[in-house]
């Protein structure tokens, strides 16, 4: 079961955040021969959606990063999205959710 946690990411600045996977005996799973997929949308059935950068940042620590740039956030619509961070088991294709939650991004003033 992934875990829920909640973003906040400020309109137009660049967003980046480390996630640490556990297994299921909380501890820090090996995410050798894994990949990571995230995206978020406005809602579970809207048809489009903004994919964050994800990464497998250090595979032996079980250390993920997602990341949206300043080009990206710039133009989100101010307000709460859904999102979710997936892994994939290269080998087999299996697939886990590991970290879900809202996002809100928080409007901005400044516009260079």
């Amino acid at each position: 079961m992934a875990v829920v946690s909640n973003l906040s990411v400020d309109q137009g600045a660049d967003y980046s955040a480390d996630i640490v996977v556990e297994d299921g005996n909380g501890n820090v799973a090996n995410l050798t021969g894994y990949t990571v997929a995230a995206q978020m949308r406005k809602s579970y059935a809207s048809s489009t959606f903004t994919n964050f950068g994800a990464t497998v940042a250090n595979a032996g620590q079980g250390l993920l990063t997602i990341t949206l740039s300043n080009a990206v956030t710039n133009v989100l619509k101010a307000g709460r999205y859904l999102y979710d961070v997936e892994i994939t088991k290269t080998s087999t294709s299996e697939k886990t959710r590991v970290v879900e939650g809202q996002v809100t991004i928080n409007p901005g003033v400044t516009q260079i």
